[in-house]
């Protein structure tokens, strides 16, 4: 899929001990890439990481420790960076602002920071998010032109960390002087609502529908009408190594930023994802939580054309095909069998189904 390109490449990710970190390590993993993974923590418990245990350099430090983040990059050299090291709840953000604003945009500079001092990191990914346009709810599909926004402490958080990778793209890794004065391209990924098996983080669709099953408790979901773009885990992930494969491969043409969404018919109500989760299982019973605490978007569509044509990238999995997934997953850890042979056999099924 990827052309052997990540084979022995030293891979940096940071917040690898996440949901998304967790399985992209497990990929890279697998692919044979050498991978060194830099967090603070674990994030949940349980945790998928501690589930699938990927073979990784496993360093925990703060990101925003940038003495000690130049250290570990200068020591194992990585040749392209994922940056998904965040505080990524926008519940969350309204009770740890500072943290979040620290965490989300002084850790996204000390990573560029640090580029400065070395001549082999190649290509950084940096995650950002869906949320990072002004949503004015009407009910329009987001291209990466339009214009940034952020209602919430989170959303503002990343569509700040967008402007600061522009900043330094143009300040000091221009793509004009690719090979002239510098060797490293720069992009951010906006992905839509990723959703998969081994999510443990609080206030999150598919993690509380797992607690719920997992205790078999009533279902608590706040905004049962929110429409926003669901995509399997993995289709989110291949986004990601697609885009950083062009990067290493010189194409300065993809250092920028990139939209990763499903298909327009699974853009859905949060209500119509749990309706369908629930047919997987034997009960169907859940209530809306009308103390509203925080606002949050009604409606989050991504334009994904840019993508598609450029990028080559379109979901491999629709949402009956992920929610099947998702599924199967929680099943096996319901029954206590072995999660990591779970998650590579999804990843290498995954790999060989065509779009």
């Amino acid at each position: 899929m990827f052309n052997n390109i990540y084979k022995n490449k030293k891979v940096l990710i940071t917040g690898h001990t996440g949901f998304k970190g967790s399985w992209l390590s497990l990929w890279l993993e697998l692919m044979g890439a050498k991978v060194i993974g830099y967090s603070i923590n674990v994030p949940t418990m349980p945790s998928l990481f501690e589930l699938i245990k990927p073979k990784s350099v496993d360093i925990r430090a703060d990101i925003n420790d940038l003495k000690k983040l130049k250290f570990i990059i200068k020591k194992y050299k990585p040749e392209i960076i994922f940056h998904l090291a965040a505080q990524s709840l926008v519940g969350v953000s309204y009770k740890e602002t500072i943290n979040t604003l620290n965490t989300n945009i002084i850790g996204t500079a000390n990573i560029l920071e640090s580029l400065k001092e070395n001549k082999f990191v190649k290509a950084v990914v940096v995650i950002t998010t869906d949320k990072v346009y002004l949503n004015n709810e009407a009910n329009k599909h987001f291209k990466e032109t339009d214009c940034l926004g952020g209602y919430d402490p989170y959303s503002a958080s990343k569509a700040a960390c967008e402007i600061i990778v522009s900043s330094y793209r143009n300040s000091f890794f221009n793509i004009r002087d690719y090979g002239k004065t510098h060797k490293t391209l720069i992009a951010t990924a906006r992905a839509g609502n990723s959703i998969g098996g081994g999510d443990f983080a609080k206030d999150r669709l598919v993690s509380d529908f797992t607690k719920a099953i997992l205790t078999n408790t009533k279902l608590t979901i706040r905004n049962p009408e929110s429409i926003r773009p669901w995509q399997y885990i993995l289709d989110t992930l291949r986004g990601y190594l697609l885009l950083g494969a062009r990067l290493l491969e010189g194409k300065k043409q993809f250092a920028q930023a990139w939209n990763f969404g499903p298909k327009n018919t699974d853009i859905r109500k949060v209500e119509d994802v749990i309706k369908e989760l629930y047919k997987h299982f034997e009960r169907f019973e859940y209530c809306t939580d009308k103390t509203k605490t925080f606002h949050e978007t009604k409606c989050l569509k991504l334009d994904i054309s840019k993508t598609k044509k450029e990028l080559k990238w379109i979901p491999k999995y629709n949402m009956v095909k992920t929610l099947n997934e998702i599924s199967n997953w929680i099943k096996t850890y319901q029954q206590k069998k072995d999660i990591r042979k779970l998650c590579v056999k999804q990843i290498k099924e995954f790999c060989n189904t065509k779009n």
